[in-house]
């Protein structure tokens, strides 16, 4: 089990097998610069779609050699540009899609296009973003906290389900998931401890899951003794889901910037994983964003 970036750097390096990116509306600096970071760290090649005279200058401002990577001159509509990027994935000639510099919504229209997007043949067309982070020796995952607004149980047990390969692929065989609320005990006037509990009854083949479970009571020891909580998730779950994207978008960036916590995000529910960086994360959060594509690729 990986308890580290650290570690799972030095497991993606180790396999010598990198793995393709192509970057849609490659013409944007902080898009760009983080899939030079990773070619020059060996973890990745790159496709570079968008409009080539700025592809260029980025790249030679960034003392980078254009030689080592494919640019694909394309200037047009990004919802063009989106499914241009998708196409070369199922053509098998990228193994990775990342958004550049255009909406995550036209992104996302290419990605879930049935007849020429990235979405199974069977199963729900559902994708939905998890967030990791290190936390006590150990990595903890949050989810969703960017796509899906309200979610209903079904979609949030949807969402469960697109975090378990995440979660599998960073060792944890049998992920413990916490229903996210404010308090334990179920209250109609608290409807989130209702889908919760709705949650936890249903199950989820896969994981053990239990809700609602408090921040504390889902992540510390110390509450759950102090609260008198016996459950197997409580105090120790692998990962937290939220019951909407408003409390996920707080807890996200509450890790980051009052705990100072490393991001790294992926975009799940696809065919392969997506990476969708946003300018405000740091060239860390990126790289280890960009890591965590390539080991779902590996151990897909």
């Amino acid at each position: 089990m990986f308890t580290n970036f650290k570690e799972l750097e030095a497991y993606v390096l180790s396999h010598k097998n990198k793995k393709r990116i192509v970057l849609a509306n490659a013409h944007d600096e902080p898009a760009l610069s983080a899939v030079v970071n990773a070619h020059r760290r060996g973890v990745v090649d790159g496709t570079l779609l968008g409009k080539k005279d700025e592809i260029l200058a980025l790249l030679q401002e960034m003392n980078e050699d254009p030689a080592e990577y494919e640019i694909v001159d394309f200037d047009g509509p990004e919802l063009d540009a989106a499914k241009a990027a998708v196409e070369l994935v199922r053509q098998g000639k990228a193994d990775i899609p990342m958004k550049g510099i255009l909406q995550t919504s036209s992104f996302a229209k290419a990605i879930l296009n049935r007849e020429t997007g990235l979405i199974p043949a069977s199963g729900r067309r559902l994708v939905s973003q998890c967030g990791i982070f290190e936390y006590e020796g150990r990595f903890m995952m949050i989810t969703d906290a960017a796509i899906n607004i309200a979610p209903d149980v079904d979609t949030q047990i949807g969402i469960v389900e697109n975090a378990l390969p995440v979660a599998n692929a960073l060792g944890v065989e049998l992920p413990k998931v916490a229903v996210l609320s404010a308090v334990e005990n179920v209250t109609e006037k608290m409807p989130s401890t209702v889908s919760a509990a709705e949650i936890a009854k249903r199950g989820i083949p896969g994981c053990v899951v239990s809700g609602p479970l408090a921040l504390d009571g889902a992540i510390s020891m110390e509450s759950v003794k102090h609260k008198g909580i016996h459950d197997p998730v409580a105090g120790q779950a692998d990962i937290l889901l939220v019951p909407f994207i408003e409390i996920g978008n707080v807890l996200y960036k509450s890790i980051t910037y009052i705990a100072g916590k490393t991001m790294a995000s992926t975009i799940c529910g696809a065919s392969c994983p997506v990476i969708i960086t946003s300018r405000a994360d740091t060239p860390d959060s990126k790289y280890y964003s960009i890591l965590l594509a390539v080991l779902r690729c590996l151990k897909a």
